[in-house]
């Protein structure tokens, strides 16, 4: 029997040779399909009153019970007739592949209770895979404990927490399960630790998760008031993101053994507070997005369509909204996302007559359309605009759209930009046309940065505020003939949640105005 101090390593290999043993057996099931979890017994991390010795004594005997059916080598499967050896072979490839349910990575809403399923959904229990999974790190705004507790399996699984905390910390470290683990990021001034990441070990991959939403059952789907969208890839991502939030340095080298090759054509994106210059300048914020457009090959000289959704907006002005539209055409020039700013320009200060009021759209809720959802007001507690904002003069109200659930009275919490070009002139070419970012940020100063001047350096350099990251997703259109490129295109790559194209704000509405002080989710 293994001991209860065995390294991370052997506890892996074993539970790798134990699930292909499984899955051999279990051919025929669907992994995205599971039953509901029991009920969660555990109150919260605060209580202290779990069985750590029985659960480690039930985990043993379950590794006890399946190890003698295990093929441990190659001499055992060699005294197998040839016949029976080739079934196993067959057998243990197809279960390695239904193993794998997104090798190419995908996009799904959130699942929510009250409307049928479909293909483009998924709950929070097709993600983690319950009973599969070894080891998780969860990074997110807002937790609810006993919730969580509930969707993963604590006797077998390891956890590691990304999250922000001060007075907390020390408090939130004792009264967690034993495999529990706290990363605490450094926020270098106020801001959010607002990154919503899940990094997934199973027995034969590792699942990538970008949610838009956060751990708690109301952002999917289980009170049926709102939707959130999720990018899943069963394959690694790159790991300097995770070492500047202070993970953990052997987790990180641990995701060298996988296969990356399938990333190559997707962008991580990411913001972390702070002062940024030079080459960190380039890699964060909307700079940092400006420079992925580039590598990607999406970057354009031409004019773009800009559909921003988002949960929350900052104090937005004209110069912020440039910045962001350069970026989305890919200029990493800091100069060019930069141009026409200065007093008194019609960037900065409302004219009328935006320049992008035709190719920048920002969904956004009404008032009327929050008090018309499912939920009503009391649903809208995520959905973030202050009113005060909206009369200053250098708010863009003019781009602003309605941003109406194409799910019946659903309210959203989606991050989501759309980028297209205006026509597509190569037919048959592959030729990228258009992409998408899901992610956790908001259209905001403190998520994307804003760019200033160091008065000592004479230096530009770029402040964030929060955490935030998400991933972009080219869009190849092989049989687009000439003309314009529309809506349409995202069809395969990203479900649209919103009605589009979204309707403009009458004279006498207004967006959804949060009256309580609270920071933005």
């Amino acid at each position: 029997m293994a001991s209860t101090d065995e390294s991370e390593n052997e506890q892996l290999e074993r539970a790798i040779a134990l699930s292909l043993q499984d899955h051999a057996e279990r051919t025929v099931e669907n992994v995205l399909q599971h039953s509901e979890p029991p009920p969660n017994k555990f109150a919260s991390f605060g209580l202290g009153s779990l069985d750590r010795k029985k659960m480690e004594d039930e985990r043993l005997a379950r590794v006890a019970a399946k190890r003698p059916r295990v093929v441990h080598d190659e001499g055992y499967a060699a005294e197998m007739p040839a016949s029976k050896r080739m079934a196993l072979q067959k057998v243990t490839q197809a279960a390695e592949k239904i193993a794998v349910p997104f090798p190419k990575g995908t996009v799904k809403r959130t699942w929510v209770r009250g409307f049928d399923r479909s293909a483009d959904d998924i709950k929070i229990e097709e993600v983690l895979q319950r009973d599969k999974l070894l080891l998780a790190l969860f990074s997110s705004y807002q937790w609810d404990e006993t919730w969580l507790l509930s969707k993963v399996d604590i006797s077998c699984t390891k956890v590691l927490l990304v999250a922000f905390a001060s007075d907390e910390a020390q408090e939130m470290r004792q009264n967690a399960p034993s495999n529990f683990k706290f990363c605490f990021p450094y926020m270098r001034g106020p801001g959010s630790m607002h990154s919503k990441l899940q990094i997934l070990r199973f027995s034969s991959y590792l699942r990538i998760v970008i949610p838009s939403g956060n751990l708690v059952p109301n952002d999917w789907g289980e009170t049926g008031v709102m939707e959130n969208m999720v990018f899943l890839i069963d394959l690694p991502l790159k790991d300097y993101y995770l070492r500047a939030m202070g993970v953990d340095t052997g987790m990180v080298n641990s995701l060298s053994k996988y296969d990356f090759s399938r990333t190559e054509d997707i962008g991580f994106v990411y913001s972390m507070p702070g002062s940024h210059e030079s080459n960190f300048l380039c890699q964060n914020g909307y700079h940092g997005l400006a420079t992925t457009i580039s590598a990607l090959g999406l970057a354009t000289g031409s004019s773009v369509e800009v559909d921003i959704a988002c949960a929350s907006l900052g104090s937005i002005k004209y110069d912020f909204v440039h910045a962001i539209y350069r970026a989305c055409q890919g200029h990493t020039d800091i100069e060019k996302l930069e141009e026409s700013k200065h007093p008194g320009s019609s960037l900065s200060q409302r004219s009328g007559q935006s320049e992008h009021q035709d190719s920048f759209r920002i969904y956004f809720p009404t008032h009327e359309t929050v008090a018309r959802s499912r939920g009503g007001e009391n649903a809208a507690g995520t959905i973030c605009f202050q009113e005060k904002w909206w009369h200053m003069s250098s708010f863009p109200t003019e781009l602003m759209r309605d941003c109406v659930n194409n799910r019946d009275g659903l309210l959203m919490h989606t991050k989501l930009i759309l980028v297209r070009h205006r026509t597509s002139s190569e037919a048959g070419t592959s030729k990228k046309v258009a992409w998408a970012y899901l992610g956790s940020a908001n259209l905001s100063e403190s998520a994307w940065g804003r760019v200033v001047t160091d008065r000592t350096t004479g230096k530009k350099k770029l402040m964030c505020r929060n955490w935030e990251c998400g991933v972009v997703l080219p869009v190849r259109v092989s049989e687009q003939g000439n003309g314009p490129v529309d809506m349409k295109v995202f069809q395969g790559t990203v479900p649209i949640p919103m009605q589009v194209p979204g309707r403009k704000y009458l004279q006498n509405e207004h967006p959804w105005f949060f009256h309580r002080h609270v920071q933005s989710t």
